[in-house]
This record gives C-alpha cells, structure tokens and sequence, in this order.
C-alpha cells in the first residue's frame, strides 16, 4: 500500500502555522484516516506536542480534556515555543466545549503559544458543541471517505472496484473475499457507527428500529421513498416523525443522508419522500448477498451504485464548499441532484449504461431556464472526470 497524504494535512501545517490561533476542528466518517492524517501532522510538528484520545472504555470526564491540557502546557514550557495538542473522539467527553473554551481562553489570557486540534467522527456532537460555546474560536476541517484517485494510488483499484467497495481504506485488503469483507464492514464500521455515535450520544427510543431503518436503506440506494411505506415494512408502531429522526442521526454520523425534494421557493417547501444517498458505496454492497462481478453484470444495480457515489461525491463537496444538495421531481419528471450554491442552481442527471431518458431534464430546463444543467456518465461529462476532480472546478 502507498502512503498516502491527505489534503487536510497540508491544510492543517498551515493553519497551526498561521494567525490568528483557532482551535482547529476536524470531521468525518469513521475509519477515513482522521487519526493517521493528524499523526502525520505530528510527525512534521517542530516543537513540543501530545496526542490523546477519549475513546476509551468509560467514556472520561472534564477533568481528563484538563489534565491533557496540562502535559501539553509543560511541553510548550519545556522546547520555550509552541506547542501542538491533539485531541481525538472529543465527542466522547461530555460539555466537552464548555472546557475547552476555558482552556483556550485562559491560554489567551495568558499568552501562551499552544496550538489545539480536536477531532470527532459524531458531527452532530463535536459542530454542536463548537457552534454553542466556542464561536470565533474555530475553524472546522471535514475529512472524506477516500476518492478514487487515492484508492488507486494506494491498492491500485480501478473506478469499478472503487465505486462497489467504496473508500474505506482498512476494508481494502479484504475484497479478495466479498464475504469477510462484507462482516468487516458490518461489524467494524456500521455497527460501531450506530453503537457509539449514535446511541451513545442521541436519545433514542427504539434502537431496534434504527437499525431496522438502516438495513432497509441500504436496499434501496439513490432511490425516493415514502417514510409511511417504508414503516409498514418496519412492521414497528413508530410513526414517521421518529423515522425522520433517526435518519437525521444516521445522516449526522456519515452513513445515509435524506435529500428533500428541491423548489427555487423556499417559502413552498415542505416536507417531501426523502431520497437516500449513502456516503460510502460500502454500506450497499456489504448489505447485500451478491458480490462485485454480478453486480457489475447488472445495469439496473450498477446504475444505483453509481447514481449512489455521485450523490455521496456531492454530500461531500456540499459539507467543505457550502452549496446545498437537494433532488428534483414533478409528476413523472425527476432530476437526479439538484445543487444549489447562493441563487445558482444546477440541474445533474447521472447516466450509467442502464436504459433511462433525461426527460427529466429537459422538463427541468424549461421550468427553470436559469439554472444549468450537466449530465454524468454516458453522453456527457465521463465518470472518471467527474469522480477525478472536486465538484468545485464545474460549479464555477
């Protein structure tokens, strides 16, 4: 395997290097790199620096972010300069960014040179947490699943292999074997999502029924569904408003975002089917008995799968770029994605090989003459183009 560097490590050098002196924040799904990324940080660090981690198997309280805080200080006191301090799972400590900002502030007061990351697989924990007590003293970095491009570069994967297994790096050299890759996913990566990011830190009344919701995403990727249909294949007495919910948690920890349905009025919209993306191929594929050559044999498959990882490049983009993603239907006439970044709109259809027409948006077109349009895959910008570069380089 090729090391592989990540973006946010040259990010990160720069922004501990810079002024003014913002608690750096790091996101992302779990089992990414966010760990290893910061670890190369570390490596590169001249002067003092400690790394900690709140995963432990009581989950520490206050006093543990304050003793952290301590050893790092008398790092910085014993190289006379600054110091970096690392903080992984912060999610874990409860009020945990009601402590740190009275770390950081009295370091300020203080004049002391010490520079803070925290990282955090639970966005909804570590955001909210910063958003509350911590404004204006942060910067927020989001880590990805891996691209196309570093899954070449590092297992020499081709873009099929990357669109079915997705990108997670310690999954990778399982494949050889779809059925103990598939358990390692379920039991290293979804089920840990739902046990420690999102039971843990959510209330959550029926954690059955969350795992049933998950399951049964996974079942229908870059498709529309009705909440109400999909609860009576739950067999549950929940409602629709708790289902809702628990998607928000699942979309919160990076494993399955629902769309809403797109209107140029925001005043209009309301609450419509929610289109499931997955942010990893991998949560589909391990879900599923088939393994990856039937899969690829399957147009009408292969097509969700790919429709999936164009979706979930875009979540992506849409959490470092600040646009937002929504889909498009009216009657018959569907967009797949519709991105909207300020009052620009595009309108994207993806095209796999499988037998589908852009009726949708042509009708989209006409309804919207201003907004643009791009179609994915065959007949307009290819696969490789698009899953190669950020969305950021065709949204301009």
């Amino acid at each position: 395997m090729a090391r592989i560097e990540r973006a946010v490590v040259g990010e990160l050098r720069k922004r501990l290097r810079a002024s003014p002196n913002l608690l750096q924040v790091v996101i992302g799904p779990r089992q990414v790199g966010k760990t290893t990324a910061l670890e190369q940080v570390l490596d590169g660090w001249s002067g003092g620096a400690h790394y900690a981690t709140a995963d432990l198997p009581a989950p520490p309280d206050a006093h543990w972010i304050q003793a952290q805080w301590a050893v790092a200080r008398e790092q910085s006191r014993k190289h006379r300069g600054s110091a970096l301090l690392v903080l992984d799972e912060i999610q874990k400590v409860p009020r945990w960014s009601e402590v740190v900002k009275a770390e950081l502030d009295d370091d300020r007061r203080h004049r002391r040179p010490l520079r803070v990351v925290v990282l955090g697989s639970a966005a909804l924990a570590v955001t909210r947490g910063a958003s509350e007590s911590l404004a204006g003293r942060f910067e927020t970095h989001f880590v990805p699943h891996w691209s196309a491009s570093e899954c070449r570069r590092a297992f020499r994967w081709d873009l099929d292999r990357w669109l079915y297994f997705g990108g997670y790096p310690s999954a990778a050299p399982l494949i050889k074997s779809h059925a103990r890759w598939a358990d390692y996913v379920r039991a290293a990566l979804m089920e840990p999502v739902v046990t420690r990011d999102v039971l843990q830190l959510a209330q959550v009344a029926k954690p059955a029924l969350l795992r049933r919701l998950l399951m049964a995403a996974t079942a229908a990727p870059a498709e529309v569904v009705s909440l109400t249909k999909l609860l009576g294949q739950l067999q549950d007495a929940g409602n629709v408003v708790t289902l809702a919910h628990y998607l928000d948690l699942l979309d919160a920890s990076f494993v399955v975002t629902g769309l809403q349905r797109w209107s140029p009025e925001r005043a209009r919209l309301r609450a419509s089917p929610p289109k499931l993306v997955f942010w990893s191929n991998a949560f589909v594929t391990a879900a599923a008995a088939e393994g990856f050559r039937r899969a690829r044999e399957r147009p009408e498959r292969w097509g969700r799968l790919v429709e999936n990882a164009v979706g979930a490049q875009l979540l992506a983009a849409a959490r470092q770029h600040a646009f937002e993603l929504w889909y498009w239907r009216d009657g018959n006439d569907e967009v797949d994605y519709v991105v909207q970044q300020g009052r620009q709109a595009w309108a994207i259809e993806v095209k796999s090989g499988r037998p589908r027409t852009t009726s949708g948006l042509a009708a989209f077109r006409r309804r919207f003459p201003a907004a643009r349009t791009l179609v994915v895959g065959s007949g307009g910008l290819a696969l490789g183009d698009f899953f190669g570069a950020s969305p950021r380089e065709w949204l301009r």
